[in-house]
This record gives structure tokens, C-alpha cells and sequence, in this order.
């Protein structure tokens, strides 16, 4: 099948229309991935400072990491919602909406009148998604929740770290968790909306999002069993499975999933047929419960050869590897530059080099446009709703824009 999608084909959500009230992580990943889809994502921020995740650094040409890869494609009308002639504007972006996503502070969409249920009556057909911590209701409804903290109360860090140390993940696995289950229960409303006409209210928590993704240990802890332990960047429970340090300093990841792979391990990788069925090594749990011996005698092994040679050997033995790459190696990566998946985008700083969304298409092309500055979009959304350029004016000298 063809992955070569017609310059000008539609994309899936091209005319959909999404007013965003989003800040950091979760809610703008959910609304980038519909804009991807090509989406119109109206992003609403507060005049002069706008999302705080613009300020985190200013490693992207001067412009904040975070923002550049959750912002593409989006239009930015900077509104103040405290002043009366603000919400007009709201309510006139709403009436035309097709999904409005908010992660602002817990309570303060409802205070201002943006609940689901204060909606639903004068705009039927919106759909409202509220992201937050903990979802409403409940204990922790008013806690506020950042990623690092949720992976907190998830059981994220029990699991992960060395055996004398917790560790966070190396980016926003809990933001990008709920930016994806919020992007996912976007489309299933949208697609439900087309059948019953009406749109409806989602309710996303970072919790909950989280926990879902941490079912295999809960699993594996079930009825008060020992809970995996940590275990680096080895697997806890199946073995070998981890990084190996080889005889040029390097270290190469491999995993085995079967008595077969094994085997072969032994056989073609290690020299040593017999191992396999040495009865210290005869199953998974015997090569868990003997880890450190096993450990040692593949760390013999890999001493006397470089990385190369045991990428190949692994290779040769079809075991699953990998390297073990550092942020410089994922962008020189030959299989990313093979299929082409990087591109192009303008942002207020000029052209940077953006990834392609996963999930390739033969009938259509994601959007890919630029990041946009503070505000960037104000006299033309404003323009669109038929105010005139001297109460446009009027609007920014007042601060409401």
C-alpha cells in the first residue's frame, strides 16, 4: 500500500473549530495532536505573559522546549477573562465551536461559567473537555497536580529508579498521558456527536490516566503480593532484559521474551549452548531469582567485544536490541531520517525541524504549521467575529487583548 498521501487531500477534522484554555503540558499535547488532524485550535492566553510553559527555557532558537513541541498549528488570541468585555468574545468563539478543552486551575472553569452543564444548554452541540490532577469529585478535587507529582501518587516512582533510589521519567509522562486519553475521548465524542447531534462533557484525570498505564504492576502486586522491584533500566521481572556494557565502554539493550530466545542466546551470542539448560537459568523466574550471576557471565562475554560485534552477534540470533542512544544520537537517528519523518515549521524565531506525527496516512498529510507568538492571531479572530478595527483598538488599549 501506498504511504503517499495527495498534496491537497482533506484531513479528518478540517473545519472543526477547538477553543483551548490551556496551560503546560496535558491539554496542549490533546489539542496539538487535533490540530494535527487539521483542526482549527483557537488557544485563548492571558495578554502579556499567555501560557506559562513560553517561559520553562529558551533552547528552541529562543524560544521554550515544551512550547515549540506542543503548540504547533494553533492560533493565539491573548484575552483577559476578568474584564467584562472579554467574555462576549468567549461566548462568540463558543457558539461556533465544536470542542472547547480547558486544564486551567481546578474550580476556576466552573467559577466562570464554562462547566459542562452551564454550557450544554445555550451551546448543544459543544463538546467540553476539562482536564485536571484528579478529575471532580472526591478528596483531591481542589489539589493542584503537576506532572512529577502525579507520577507521585501513581506509583509511577515505586517502580522506577535503582534499587536505592526512586526516579521521575525523563519527560511528562503523566501530562502526556491525560493529553492523550483527553485527545482519544475527544474523537470518540466527535464521532458520537454525529449520531445523537449533541455533544457532550468529558472529565480526564491526570491520575487516573497515569494509574491505567500502571496496571501491569499493579497486577503484578495483586492481593498484597511483593511489588516489582526497582530495577534501573532492566526489567524487574523478566531477565535478560536491560542494558549490557560491552568491552569499548559502550552499553547495548537487549530483552528476551521465551525459552526459545533464550536458546538461541546462549547458542550464538554467548558460545555456551549448555547454559540454556542449566537449571539456575532453565526458566524465567530461575534467571530473575539468579540475576546477578547471570549478569556476570553475559558481562564475560560482552568485555570481549565491542558494541558493533554484539549488536551483530544479537542480530544473528534474531534477540530483540537496541542502542542506547543520547538526544544527539535520536536526531542523527538513520531509521527517523530513512522514512523521512522530519520536517519544517515556522515559529516566531524562524524555522525549526519538527517530527511528524506517528501514524502515517496514504490519504492525508498532517498539518504542520507554525508555532505562534503571544497574541499573534488577536485582529483577525477579532475580525472574524465582525468587531471593527477602532474597537479592536479600543480593546488592546483597555488590556482585555
Amino acid at each position: 500500500m501506498s504511504r503517499t498521501a495527495p498534496a491537497q487531500a482533506p484531513r479528518p477534522l478540517d473545519g472543526l473549530t477547538v477553543i483551548s484554555m490551556e496551560h503546560a503540558i496535558a491539554a496542549p499535547f490533546c489539542t496539538r495532536q487535533l490540530a494535527d488532524l487539521g483542526a482549527r485550535v483557537i488557544k485563548v492566553e492571558r495578554p502579556g505573559v499567555g501560557d506559562f510553559a513560553r517561559h520553562y527555557d529558551e533552547r528552541v532558537n529562543g524560544l521554550a522546549s515544551h512550547f515549540v513541541w506542543t503548540n504547533r498549528s494553533k492560533e493565539s488570541l491573548t484575552l483577559d477573562l476578568k474584564q467584562d468585555d472579554a467574555r462576549p468574545i468567549l461566548d462568540s468563539l463558543l457558539a461556533e465551536a465544536d470542542v472547547l478543552v480547558q486544564n486551567l486551575a481546578p474550580g476556576a472553569a466552573a467559577r466562570m461559567g464554562l462547566s459542562f452543564d452551564a454550557l450544554h444548554e445555550r451551546f448543544p452541540q459543544l463538546i467540553v473537555c476539562d482536564i485536571s490532577g484528579y478529575g471532580e469529585g472526591g478528596p483531591y478535587q481542589d489539589k493542584k497536580a503537576y506532572d512529577l507529582l502525579i507520577q507521585s501518587e501513581a506509583g509511577f516512582l515505586s517502580v522506577t529508579g535503582g534499587p536505592d533510589e526512586m526516579a521521575k521519567a525523563g519527560n511528562s509522562i503523566a501530562d502526556i498521558a491525560a493529553g492523550m486519553y483527553a485527545y482519544t475521548s475527544i474523537l470518540s465524542a466527535l464521532l458520537l456527536r454525529g449520531r445523537t447531534g449533541k455533544g457532550s462533557g468529558i472529565d480526564v484525570s491526570m491520575l487516573e490516566s497515569l494509574v491505567e498505564w500502571m496496571n501491569y504492576p499493579l497486577y503484578y502486586a495483586f492481593d498484597n503480593a511483593t511489588p516489582p522491584p526497582r530495577a534501573g533500566a532492566a526489567h524487574a521481572t523478566i531477565y535478560p532484559y536491560g542494558p549490557f556494557a560491552t568491552g569499548d565502554g559502550q552499553q547495548v539493550m537487549l530483552g528476551l521474551q521465551n525459552e526459545r530466545e533464550w536458546a538461541l542466546f546462549c547458542e550464538k551470542v554467548l558460545g555456551d549452548a549448555a547454559l540454556a539448560s542449566d537449571p539456575r537459568f532453565s526458566s524465567n523466574a530461575q534467571r530473575v531469582a539468579h540475576r546477578d550471576l547471570l549478569r556476570d557471565l553475559i558481562h564475560d562475554t560482552f568485555a570481549t567485544l565491542n558494541a558493533d560485534q554484539v549488536i551483530a552477534r544479537l542480530d544473528d540470533a534474531q534477540i530483540a536490541n537496541a542502542h542506547v542512544n543520547d538526544m544527539h544520537g535520536v536526531w542523527a537517528h538513520p531509521q527517523l531520517r530513512a522514512r523521512q519523518r522530519w520536517t519544517t515549521i515556522g515559529s516566531p524565531t524562524g524555522d525549526i525541524p519538527a517530527l511528524l506525527p506517528p501514524g502515517t496516512s496514504n490519504a492525508w498529510t498532517p498539518r504542520m504549521d507554525a508555532v505562534p507568538d503571544l497574541g499573534q492571531h488577536n485582529d483577525r479572530i477579532l475580525q472574524e467575529l465582525g468587531y471593527a478595527p477602532d474597537r479592536i483598538r479600543a480593546l488592546r488599549e483597555k488590556g482585555v487583548i
